[in-house]
């Protein structure tokens, strides 16, 4: 029978791949040196698809609690808990930026398009993105593709669930940072591969028992 813990890690891991999913599909893609961006950052659906964004992040740091779980007591233990540190300091620096790009953008979508000036709108949304804190988006989304991809090693090594079902999730993260520099297409198919890693750990978490690897596991 599967516990409580690991049913809510479970579920959070689904959660949180439908997030990651709805984050690209959602947002709109407009030219970002126009009003038409302007446009696109004070619509509702940019507050929703970054929101959504956000909730994503939580959500994966609590459904890593449960993997490293799971992986307690295996080889690959210390794997996991590094796994688990990189990752949760990674979505610590994350989320101040994505914080700052969902509402203040927003708020520079609406003033630029009251003020109709594009100048205003560039300068202030350059200002920013691109100010001293991308540096901390830039790290700690390194830092969570390096977690990411510890946690596919570990379950790799553990012997508690299948070899293979970390690799989606850790290649979805280790690309989070490129796929940004993509058109939408390919930003939308990378949320549906972090969709596929997330819920395929989910129903490992799930269907696969915890004593069908301790064996092979120590």
């Amino acid at each position: 029978m599967t516990d409580t813990r690991t049913l809510l890690s479970a579920l959070s891991f689904g959660l949180a791949g439908a997030c990651f999913f709805a984050y690209p599909a959602i947002r709109p893609y407009t030219d970002e040196a126009s009003l038409a961006g302007a446009e696109a950052f004070a619509s509702p659906a940019w507050l929703l698809s970054h929101t959504l964004a956000i909730v994503g992040f939580i959500l994966l740091t609590l459904g890593l609690l449960g993997l490293y779980g799971r992986l307690r007591g295996t080889k690959a233990e210390t794997w996991g808990i590094t796994a688990l540190v990189l990752t949760w300091i990674g979505t610590g620096l994350i989320l101040p930026y994505y914080g700052v790009e969902t509402f203040a953008l927003h708020a520079v979508g609406r003033e630029a398009l009251r003020e109709n000036s594009v100048g205003l709108f560039v300068t202030l949304t350059d200002s920013i993105r691109f100010g001293e804190w991308v540096w901390l988006f830039t790290f700690g989304l390194l830092a969570l593709a390096a977690g990411a991809i510890l946690f596919g090693i570990a379950i790799w090594r553990s012997g508690r669930l299948p070899r293979w079902s970390g690799i989606p999730l850790a290649l979805g993260f280790a690309l989070f940072l490129p796929q940004f520099f993509t058109p939408p297409p390919v930003r939308v198919a990378h949320g549906l591969l972090v969709l596929a890693g997330c819920w395929l750990v989910a129903w490992s978490m799930v269907n696969h028992r915890t004593g069908e690897g301790d064996a092979r596991s120590r």
